[in-house]
């Protein structure tokens, strides 16, 4: 039996009732770094996407295409598909929730356990529904009778639903809130779900009348004119993708894994952080461990959105500078509490950091060692006195990077990178090794000396440095290694292209 820690991460699964924009980029990539980096730690990891093609609004968009729902749905769902691609992502499995032959028995399941619990029952309900958020609303939950989230009214709704019976889980949700049993970040994201809990809850809709839904989704077990909500369908898709109960992989992954982490944006903090924790409990589930919760990224101050018209192309960005300048944007601009807007000469300006520093300092670093040692650098058992400071730095990167990762802060582990990478290059600019190397020409052993050991102090730096990117820019990490293995100037130079254009909007 192995001991390394099992960590399963899920992504949220988007609807796909058009293109993926870049806010589904974002999540796709943090979850990917954090995958990755449980990975270099020694961690055995499973991580899960997909995407979500039982909703209401799949149905209403395929419609206004003119086309069929599975038709529809299957060319956009492979749109997100080839993002997964691009972005280079590192995910173990990708679930469709309309295809996938898991999904449909797997909440079928969970449908029947809840039932058996006597959490399920059917009444008439009338409520305002609002088709963005895919949920009926509170008219408290809304800004001048608009949904805040979507810009939209909700539509009145009248229908026989079932209903689960979540103010049952009340005292339960809190208690496992409170204790920190179920953790949720960031801190304030916690104190939202507590006060929504706090102010009480009220038993919610599960299932959508078959004719409303134009017969798309998950029959209700025994009741085929409902079918399945889709957040309660959508929801179950974290173990569905992992088999039933008897199955090895969801013995691994969910029952006895040490950590269950569930990445979202903060649109969707409800469902994760009160639904579906009630809904395990009912079915005798064991719960997630861990919510981290995104804030969104905007254009001009508005949410990124297909509905409100505000779609950024991700594979734009990434055609015209590249996947490492886009996250690397990701990892630099983007803060743990807080929208992010996005501007394009934002992500000129990373690709040129990357170029300027890291690239500059590899580079630099390839062209010393070529010159003077092309074999390689001697092993040193003593490191220069004024590389002391480097030293500590590259001591203290992985615990540093470590740090900001348990509290969901990719910009401040990778500050802690590049302030080994500022280091590296203030050790080049102070110990000048191209004069070393000229006296050591010129003879003088204790030159020589010093040549190697500032030689072999930076190439420590670049590796440390190289190793702790992996999970951060994988591909520019693979690129480095190579260069770094040849001593390979050409490749040194063109690490990381400069953008020359940065005017972009």
């Amino acid at each position: 039996m192995s001991n390394k820690r099992r960590f399963y991460i899920t992504t949220a699964i988007p609807y796909v009732n058009g293109d993926p924009h870049l806010g589904h980029a974002l999540e796709f990539v943090q979850a990917d770094v954090l995958a990755r980096h449980r990975r270099l730690r020694g961690d055995n990891v499973r991580f899960l996407s997909g995407t979500d093609d039982n909703a209401l609004k799949n149905v209403d968009a395929a419609v206004a295409a003119g086309l069929s729902v599975a038709e529809f749905v299957a060319e956009k769902a492979q749109r997100f598909v080839d993002l997964a691609v691009t972005l280079q992502l590192s995910n173990d499995d990708f679930i469709r929730t309309s295809t996938d032959p898991r999904h449909r028995p797997g909440v079928e399941r969970l449908w029947r356990a809840c039932a058996e619990a006597g959490d399920l029952y059917q009444r008439d309900y009338q409520g305002l529904y609002c088709s963005g958020c895919e949920a009926f609303v509170l008219p408290d939950d809304l800004a001048a009778g608009r949904c805040p989230e979507h810009g939209q009214a909700p539509e009145l709704i009248v229908e026989r639903n079932w209903f689960f019976r979540l103010s049952r889980y009340q005292d339960a949700l809190l208690d496992l809130v409170e204790r920190g049993r179920l953790r949720i970040e960031p801190t304030h994201r916690r104190n939202e779900v507590l006060a929504f809990i706090r102010s009480g809850l009220t038993d919610f809709s599960v299932s959508r009348a078959h004719e409303r839904a134009r017969g798309w989704g998950i029959p209700v077990p025994d009741d085929p004119e409902q079918l399945i909500y889709v957040w309660f369908d959508a929801l179950a898709n974290y173990i569905t993708a992992l088999g039933n109960d008897s199955d090895d992989a969801y013995r691994e992954w969910w029952r006895e894994s040490d950590e269950r982490l569930h990445l979202i944006g903060k649109g969707i903090i409800r469902f994760h952080a009160i639904y579906w924790p009630a809904i395990l409990l009912s079915a005798q589930q064991p719960l997630p461990t861990t919510i981290f919760v995104h804030d969104y990224l905007t254009v001009e101050g508005r949410k990124l959105s297909k509905s409100l018209g505000t779609v950024i192309d991700p594979l734009r960005v990434v055609e015209r500078y590249g996947i490492d300048a886009l996250r690397w944007w990701f990892h630099r601009d983007v803060p743990r509490n807080g929208d992010a807007d996005f501007r394009e000469v934002l992500v000129a300006a990373r690709a040129n950091e990357l170029a300027d520093g890291l690239g500059n300092l590899i580079n630099r670093t390839i062209a010393l060692v070529g010159r003077s040692h092309p074999g390689g650098v001697r092993q040193i058992s003593d490191w220069p006195a004024e590389a002391a400071q480097l030293r500590e730095r590259c001591r203290e990167l992985p615990f540093a990077i470590d740090k900001g990762l348990a509290g969901f802060d990719l910009r401040a582990a990778t500050t802690a990178l590049w302030e080994v990478v500022s280091e590296a290059n203030r050790f080049v600019s102070a110990t000048k090794p191209w004069d070393i190397a000229k006296a050591a020409r010129g003879g003088d052993p204790q030159a020589s000396e010093r040549l190697d050991a500032a030689l072999a102090a930076l190439l420590h730096a670049c590796h440390v440095i190289t190793r702790e990117l992996r999970p951060f820019l994988p591909l520019g990490a693979e690129r480095i290694t190579t260069a770094l293995t040849e001593l390979d100037v050409e490749q040194g130079r063109s690490l990381f292209p400069k953008v020359l254009d940065q005017c972009a909007n």
